[in-house]
């Protein structure tokens, strides 16, 4: 399963990501996003040219709440240089932003709400968002499972693994926070999970500190 760290804190890239992310060279992180608020579009590039410079895939993801900001956001995470864009619920337009080789997306299922996120939606929403965005040309979703209102966590992955079918990328995004909800997501069947706050707060491994410890315990409990 794949590990995304992404250099966010309460839902908002932090501001010094260029140096937080210098800090993990060697680590080996080969995915790395952040969302499209707390620095500016400058900043946002250079990090993206620095990921991908690593050899790393690059993500943005949207967490704008109304539809002219998300057509906003969609539009400018054309102009960044990222592979992919995670959120928002613009299928539509993001796939005509993004068509000729652009950056392949990844909606939100479900009924995001909120900064930070969360995620009203039952199951049967889940897997029906699922279903129409890659009926839509969409590789697969981005999963608020964690932050779910009125649903099982657990209970969403399976709903939107089913949505995805079994070529689907399912990206579970939001307070996983420790090796057990790692394994608990994977079972269910994510093929990729985000971490950020987690990390920045020491939370994930107890008596582990900084970032880049955090990222390589991480990594460990990935490959457990």
């Amino acid at each position: 399963m794949d590990f995304i760290f992404m250099l966010t804190h309460h839902d908002r890239t932090v501001q010094n990501c260029l140096d937080v992310y210098d800090s993990l060279s060697g680590v080996g992180l080969k995915h790395v996003g952040f969302k499209d608020v707390g620095v500016d579009k400058a900043t946002l590039k250079e990090l993206t040219r620095r990921i991908k410079a690593d050899g790393s895939i690059a993500y943005v993801e949207v967490v704008s709440q109304t539809p002219d900001t998300i057509r906003q956001s969609i539009k400018a995470s054309a102009e960044l240089g990222v592979d992919r864009v995670l959120g928002g619920q613009d299928i539509k337009l993001a796939m005509e932003t993004f068509k000729g080789g652009a950056p392949t997306y990844y909606p939100f299922p479900g009924r995001p709400v909120g900064h930070p996120t969360k995620l009203g939606g039952t199951a049967a929403d889940v897997e029906t968002d699922c279903r129409n965005a890659v009926a839509s040309g969409c590789p697969g979703v981005d999963l608020l499972a964690y932050r779910a209102t009125d649903a099982d966590p657990l209970d969403l992955i399976r709903a939107a693994r089913r949505g995805v079918g079994e070529k689907g990328y399912l990206i579970v995004a939001g307070s996983i926070d420790s090796p057990e909800r790692i394994k608990a997501v994977a079972a269910a069947g994510a093929n990729a999970f985000t971490i950020g706050s987690a990390v920045f707060e020491d939370a994930f491994a107890q008596g582990v500190q900084g970032v880049r410890e955090q990222c390589k315990a991480v990594l460990r409990a990935v490959g457990m």
